[in-house]
């Protein structure tokens, strides 16, 4: 288990953002071409769109759960009710590690206003002040944990 949190932060710290590099890292499990993974995910990074909404690493994180255990018919309300249970529950196992689910939140940008679309520049300044490494390595072990259980459980 885990296997997918060192890939996705090595992905990050090539420069993809928070969602691309989560929901990349799974690509051996999803069967979806890298290439794709990176555009389908891109818009999430920042907190979508770098407007720190929900944090780009649980967007990344509920793409994969939904490439892996999502439903595809509108007609479905016991299949999305579970789902939902599932997305619902990687959602608290997220906050219980980090408080939150938020982009602005983790990053301790409770009182920023406006937003900006232009992306921080990947310097030494930008990891060491940041958390957002470990949060996508946070986001993929819970994945890496939730593909586990799964796996066990159709056993």
């Amino acid at each position: 288990m885990g296997i997918h949190s060192e890939t996705a932060a090595g992905l990050f710290k090539q420069g993809y953002n928070c969602s691309q590099a989560v929901f990349a890292a799974f690509c051996d499990e999803t069967g979806i071409d890298a290439a794709e993974a990176l555009k389908i995910s891109s818009s999430f990074g920042g907190g979508m769109g770098r407007m720190r909404e929900v944090c780009g690493a649980v967007s990344g994180m509920f793409m994969v759960a939904g490439a892996l255990y999502g439903y595809s018919g509108p007609d479905a309300p016991d299949e999305k009710k579970e789902h939902y249970k599932l997305i619902q529950d990687m959602a608290e196992r997220f906050r219980e590690e980090n408080g939150s689910i938020v982009c602005r939140e983790l990053l301790g940008l409770k009182n920023e206003t406006g937003v900006s679309p232009i992306p921080s520049p990947r310097t030494k300044e930008y990891y060491k002040k940041r958390p957002c490494v470990e949060i996508v390595r946070c986001a993929a072990r819970i994945m890496d944990g939730v593909i586990a259980e799964k796996t066990k459980s159709s056993k």
